[in-house]
């Protein structure tokens, strides 16, 4: 269930807390470490999101999984959403801090969405291409791969998206196809 409000403020909380015991940093690392396991594993955000589900059982899965591997700043934060049944949030809360995050040090998201594997060379060109749009900020990127675009890239950077592929090349041809004047003229 989408709650940004929700996640926005825990986050923030979060985010008070770590900054207060000087801990941004770490807790940072284990918002991505977080977000890694619920994007590579939606059957862990399905049990943390099901209502069949009690909350102690929850409670030891998140503690089994993140045990030894998060700060105790996180591991407590985790504690009170079990505690609040807010856990089913969780993945929504551990965005919410990464852009927070992301905001207070000025770094911004590119993803950047291409037909095969993206080269190094290739990655540093569309890069190069995006700090001179944006010069102040750092960037933190995000490669994916999808074949149905069958070449070029899409390039998505704060709220701007750039479409460069091939299938919306040939969409805009089949677009102008079937808006052509001529072709209805002779029917």
């Amino acid at each position: 269930m989408n709650n940004p409000r929700l996640a926005g403020r825990y986050a923030k909380s979060l985010l008070d807390l770590a900054t207060e015991q000087n801990q941004v940093e770490a807790v940072y690392a284990d918002m991505k470490w977080l977000s890694a396991i619920c994007k590579s594993n939606p059957d862990f955000a399905a049990v943390l999101g099901s209502p069949v589900i009690k909350a102690d059982k929850k409670q030891v899965i998140l503690k089994a999984v993140t045990d030894g591997k998060v700060t105790p700043t996180t591991a407590g934060f985790i504690d009170l959403l079990v505690k609040k049944t807010r856990e089913s949030n969780l993945n929504e809360i551990v965005n919410a801090y990464i852009d927070q995050y992301n905001a207070l040090n000025h770094i911004q998201k590119v993803k950047i969405t291409t037909a095969a594997p993206l080269t190094d060379d290739l990655k540093d060109a569309i890069m190069t291409n995006v700090k001179a749009a944006v010069p102040t900020q750092k960037f933190e990127i995000e490669t994916s791969v999808k074949d149905e675009l069958i070449g070029g890239f899409i390039v998505e950077t704060g709220g701007q998206l750039v479409d460069a592929s091939i299938l919306r090349d040939l969409k805009d041809i089949q677009k102008q196809f079937m808006d052509n004047e001529f072709i209805h003229k002779i029917r």
